[in-house]
């Protein structure tokens, strides 16, 4: 999985939506793929001493550690030019002499992961990896050997750092995209240098995830202007679980994403739609978005989800406007999405005072898109999976969606597919083409009464 690390009053919700999927499971070892923030060395340091200690106590380092010291690109905590950080003067512990500094005497990439699983595991041990120039895919080559149903692998990183809120979320929202689509040639692009501290242990994450199969979801994203800071320069957090393999979530999809088990109940569907529906008056009048508070929605309400805001008036579409990826708490997406899809749909005019009334609207909830494996257009016909699959279309640099709810006006899948790509930009027969990418992603939908 990836989790953050910053300091707790930042970061640490987020931490937590990942910990929380494994309390109690019995893993044995843990590995921490961290940044260096500090070091300057060549390889992946693991650390020399014995254990790691936390006010919640001791947890005992790996002895598979100095075991993968001898596979390169690892090396054995080598001391290295180290800047020391500016509170390097009142840190608990006393600093070594010049010159014998390591890239583990200052990192907290490591150590703010190891309270988390003290609190959630029993009797684990740790494998600490500390990125310095070394290549992502040799570590995950390296340490594929080690792997097994008894050892989790974390990749600790932060997102975008000091940048304004909504920037922010921009950088953060391809970021994630990226890492959900196991998309490691756009992570290791120039463009994406400053997409988050810890790029190369998250691009080792994702070559192991390539290599054994795993499947990526999100669980949860914030930054600091979301949990306990300004909105002016702000740092990005994401929280994602690689779960499966390949082949046994195809035979054995997770509820969540399976389309068939409602994940929201009554009371948080009124919410969501009374919200939209507060949402569309207010904005209709002139009046911006209504107010909103954390402490009123319930908690699957606050969420981060992708989602989308769907107009109709007597049947016919009025106004459809969402997010693939999650950006934010669910509750602000579905507002900003019936704003839009009320004022900024640019197939219609905007909706006026008048409509209001006349207008149902229904949300659409989304899972996290997974790519779509296949190699001919047969195949991709062949693995679609009509009124369950919402669908995502990427042709080169053009990309649209459709809700599953479009197979009920588009059942036939060439047509369909024809459709997603003219919506794209693109000719209706580009999806038989060349570079094409599909993902797909279930959507809990629910709506106003007719």
């Amino acid at each position: 999985m990836i989790a953050p690390h910053a300091g707790y009053e930042y970061s640490g919700p987020v931490a937590a939506h990942a910990y929380q999927q494994i309390a109690g499971r019995g893993y044995e070892t843990v590995v921490i793929l961290a940044a260096s923030h500090y070091a300057a060395f060549r390889g992946a340091s693991v650390p020399a001493t014995d254990a790691y200690e936390t006010p919640l106590g001791r947890v005992a380092v790996s002895t598979k550690a100095r075991q993968l010291a001898k596979t390169p690109p690892f090396v054995l905590e080598p001391r290295c030019r180290v800047q020391r950080p500016q509170w390097a003067g009142i840190a608990s512990k006393a600093a070594p002499a010049v010159g014998e500094d390591t890239p583990e005497t200052w990192e907290h990439s490591v150590e703010v992961q190891v309270p988390f699983l003290q609190r959630v595991l029993k009797d684990f041990t740790i494998l600490p990896v500390i990125f310095g120039n070394a290549d992502p895919f040799e570590v995950a080559q390296a340490l594929v050997p080690l792997l097994d149903d008894k050892t989790l692998v974390v990749a600790s990183t932060d997102l975008s750092h000091y940048h304004p809120y909504d920037e922010a979320c921009a950088m953060d929202r391809r970021t994630v995209q990226a890492i959900c689509g196991l998309d490691t040639d756009r992570l290791d692009g120039d463009a994406a240098e400053d997409a988050a501290c810890g790029r190369r242990p998250v691009l080792a994450l994702l070559h192991l995830a390539k290599l054994k199969g795993w499947r990526p979801h999100l669980l949860d994203y914030r930054n600091s202007g979301d949990t306990a800071g300004d909105k002016r320069a702000v740092v990005g957090y994401a929280a994602v679980a690689f779960t499966g393999s390949a082949k046994a979530d195809a035979s054995n999809p997770p509820a969540e994403s399976s389309g068939t088990s409602a994940q929201f109940g009554p009371a948080e569907k009124e919410y969501l739609l009374n919200l939209a529906r507060r949402t569309l008056g207010s904005v209709t009048g002139g009046r911006g978005l209504p107010e909103a508070t954390a402490e009123a929605a319930p908690t699957r309400c606050r969420e981060a989800k992708g989602c989308f805001v769907t107009l109709t008036k007597q049947g016919e579409l009025r106004g459809c406007i969402g997010n693939i990826l999650p950006d934010g708490p669910l509750d602000q997406a579905v507002m900003q999405n019936t704003r839009k899809a009320a004022l900024e749909d640019p197939r219609f005019r905007p909706v006026t005072t008048e409509e209001v009334r006349t207008l149902r609207i229904e949300v659409s909830v989304l899972t996290v898109p997974e790519p779509l494996e296949f190699s001919s257009p047969e195949e991709l016909l062949s693995r679609l999976q009509p009124h369950r699959d919402g669908v995502v279309l990427r042709i080169g640099d053009r990309l649209a969606t459709f809700l599953p709810q479009v197979w009920e006006q588009l059942p036939d899948k060439i047509e369909f597919l024809n459709h997603l790509a003219a919506k794209s930009g693109c000719p209706a027969s580009a999806w038989r083409g060349r570079d094409v990418r599909v993902s797909t992603y279930r959507v809990e939908a629910f709506a106003e009464p007719r």
